[in-house]
C-alpha cells in the first residue's frame, strides 16, 4: 500500500515518497491537446505506485507523473520571442518607489521623506542615496512607473502580481492558493515554454512565501496541476545547503537506483504498453531520473563552486544568526547567495527563476513602521549589493541579452510619512500600502534599456502619464517571452482563459 502524508513543511499539500498531489487539485490541460479517455489514470497510478515502490526516491517535486498531459505542448503560432529566460526579483511586502528610484527631491519633506538622491548611470533618473552599486548599472532597466491597481491586501495582491489575473473570485479576494487558481507567470511559461533539459523548468528560491498563516496564492501552478508548481531550491547562503531531492535516501546508492529503474521499466512494458499516455508519463520518469543521477544539476546547484570574490560580490552575510526578520533589522542575508543561484541556474538551462527578496514569513518591503531606519540598516545594502551584482554578471557573461529580469512588488507604499491605509499597525514613521502608483523595473531580454514607461506625479501618489496595470506587466513578460496572447488554457472543467487579459506595453515590446 501506498502511503500518504501531510508534508509538515507545506501543509497546503500533500506528498508521497515520489510525487506529490494537492487535495482538490485536478489537473488542467491545453487547450490544443487532448489527452486519451480513461488511459491517464491507470499509468498514473502505476507509475506512483512503481516509483514509490520500486525505486523509493524523494525526487524533486516538479518532475514526477502528471495528471495534465501525455506529451508536450506545441504551440501553433509563437510570436517573436526577444527572452529565452526570466528571473523574477518578488519585493514582496511593497517597496517605496519614492525612497528608491522615483525620488521626488522637490516635494514637501512629509512626501521625499528623509533619503537623499543620488545621480546614476541614466542621464535624468534619480537613485536613493542607500543604492550606489545599483545606481551604477541604472542604465540596464526600462522604469514603468506608472503601474497601479486597488487591492490592498498583501496575499491578493501577490496573486495578482505573480498571475497577472484580478484577485477576485466570486465576490471575494483570492488570498490563499487553490487548485482553481491561475497559474503563476512561471508556470505558464513552464508549460508552453520548457526547457527541454533535464533541469526542472521553474525554481524558487529561497522558500515559500507567507502571510496571515498561509502561503501566498500566485506562488504555484493553480488549475495546471502540480507538475507545473516550481521546484524550491532552498536557501543557498546556508552554510548545510542542500537542494531537496537531489539526495539519495540512506542505503540507497546509484548502482541500485539504476537497478530499480530497469526493474520498473521492464514492469512498465507488460502494462498499458500500448496507451497513448504511456510515453509522455514515462519520459516525466526518465527526467526525474536524469536530474538526479545526471551532473548537470548537481553542478548547476553546487554554489560552492563559484569563485569566493564571486560570491562576495554578490554578498556573503554568513555571521548573521538569522534571528530577526528583515522587518526587525535581521538584514536579508540569504539574498546575495539566492540571486547568484538565480545566474547558475541560468546558465544551466532553467527556464525561470524567482527570487523573494523576504524569507518565509517576513515581508521585508513592509516598512509599516521605522521605515526609514530599516531601509537604511536592515533592506537596502544587502539589496543594492545583490541586485547590481546580478545584472553586472549577467551583462559580463552575455547572458542579460536573452534573461529578462523583473523586479516588482505587490503595491507601492503611501506618499505622505505617516500615512494610514490599512489595519496593519502603521505609525508615524511608516508608510503604508500604497496600490495607486509604484514602479516595475525590468532588464535584459529585449527591454529598451535606459527607457521610461509613464511617470508618477509629482507627490508620486498617481500615475501622472500612461498608466499601466499589473495584468499589462504579465502580458509584457508573456509577449517578449514569445508566446501568443491569443493562446487559451482550460481548466479541468473545459472552462478556456485567455492567457493574458492586459495589454503588452507598445513602449517595451514595439
Amino acid at each position: 500500500m501506498l502511503s500518504i502524508a501531510p508534508d509538515p513543511g507545506d501543509s497546503h499539500r500533500r506528498r508521497t515518497v515520489f510525487a506529490m498531489t494537492r487535495p482538490g487539485h485536478s489537473a488542467a490541460r491545453i487547450i490544443y491537446r487532448q489527452p486519451a479517455d480513461g488511459v491517464g489514470l491507470v499509468r498514473r497510478e502505476m507509475l506512483r505506485v512503481g516509483s514509490a515502490g520500486l525505486v523509493g526516491l524523494a525526487l524533486p517535486d516538479l518532475l514526477r507523473a502528471s495528471d495534465a498531459s501525455s506529451g508536450k505542448f506545441v504551440p501553433n503560432s509563437v510570436a517573436t520571442r526577444k527572452a529565452r529566460n526570466l528571473i523574477v526579483m518578488f519585493l514582496e511586502g511593497g517597496p517605496a518607489h519614492q525612497d528608491t528610484w522615483d525620488m521626488k527631491p522637490d516635494a514637501p519633506e512629509a512626501i521625499r521623506g528623509e533619503f537623499r538622491p543620488i545621480a546614476t548611470s541614466l542621464s535624468g533618473q534619480l537613485f536613493c542615496e542607500h543604492l550606489p552599486m545599483l545606481a551604477r548599472v541604472a542604465h540596464h532597466f526600462c522604469y514603468v512607473r506608472s503601474v497601479h491597481h486597488s487591492i490592498n491586501d498583501h496575499n491578493a495582491g501577490a496573486y495578482q502580481a505573480l498571475t497577472g489575473r484580478h484577485p477576485v473570485e466570486n465576490g471575494r479576494l483570492i488570498v490563499r492558493p487553490g487548485p482553481d487558481d491561475f497559474p503563476a507567470i512561471g508556470s505558464v511559461l513552464a508549460l508552453l515554454r520548457p526547457s527541454d533539459s533535464e533541469m526542472p523548468d521553474f525554481v524558487h528560491l529561497p522558500d515559500w512565501m507567507s502571510n496571515n498563516g498561509s502561503f501566498l496564492p500566485g506562488e504555484f501552478a493553480g488549475f495546471l496541476g502540480s507538475k507545473y508548481d516550481p521546484f524550491l531550491a532552498g536557501d543557498p547562503s546556508l552554510p548545510t545547503y542542500q537542494v531537496p531531492g537531489l539526495t539519495l535516501p540512506r542505503g540507497l546508492d546509484f548502482e541500485r537506483m539504476t537497478d530499480r529503474r530497469l526493474l520498473l521499466d521492464r514492469l512498465e512494458r507488460t502494462i498499458d504498453a500500448a496507451a497513448p499516455a504511456f510515453d509522455g508519463l514515462s519520459e516525466h520518469r526518465r527526467a526525474a531520473f536524469a536530474m538526479i543521477s545526471g551532473e548537470k544539476a548537481r553542478a548547476a546547484f553546487d554554489i560552492g563552486r563559484e569563485p569566493a570574490k564571486v560570491r562576495e560580490r554578490y554578498g556573503l552575510d554568513s555571521a548573521n544568526p538569522r534571528t530577526k526578520e528583515a522587518r526587525q533589522f535581521g538584514g536579508l542575508p540569504h539574498l546575495g547567495q539566492c540571486l547568484l543561484m538565480a545566474r547558475r541556474l541560468i546558465e544551466a538551462d532553467v527556464r525561470v527563476v524567482t527570487v523573494c527578496t523576504g524569507a518565509r514569513f517576513d515581508q521585508a518591503w513592509d516598512t509599516h513602521r521605522q521605515h526609514f531606519p530599516l531601509l537604511k540598516q536592515s533592506i537596502l545594502p544587502m539589496f543594492d549589493r545583490a541586485f547590481s551584482a546580478l545584472i553586472e554578471d549577467l551583462h559580463q557573461r552575455g547572458l542579460l541579452e536573452e534573461t529578462l529580469v523583473v523586479a516588482m512588488g505587490e503595491f507601492g507604499r503611501t506618499p505622505r510619512v505617516g500615512q494610514i491605509t490599512s489595519g496593519a499597525g502603521a505609525d508615524a514613521g511608516g508608510r503604508d500600502h500604497w496600490p495607486p502608483c509604484y514602479t516595475v523595473l525590468m532588464a535584459g531580454g529585449g527591454v529598451p534599456a535606459g527607457a521610461w514607461i509613464g511617470e508618477s506625479d509629482r507627490f508620486a501618489a498617481y500615475p501622472a502619464k500612461d498608466p499601466v496595470t499589473p495584468q499589462d506587466i504579465a502580458a509584457t513578460i508573456f509577449r517578449l517571452m514569445g508566446l501568443d496572447l491569443a493562446h487559451e488554457l482550460q481548466d479541468s472543467q473545459n472552462r478556456p482563459f485567455p492567457l493574458s487579459t492586459g495589454t503588452p506595453i507598445r513602449g517595451i515590446t514595439g
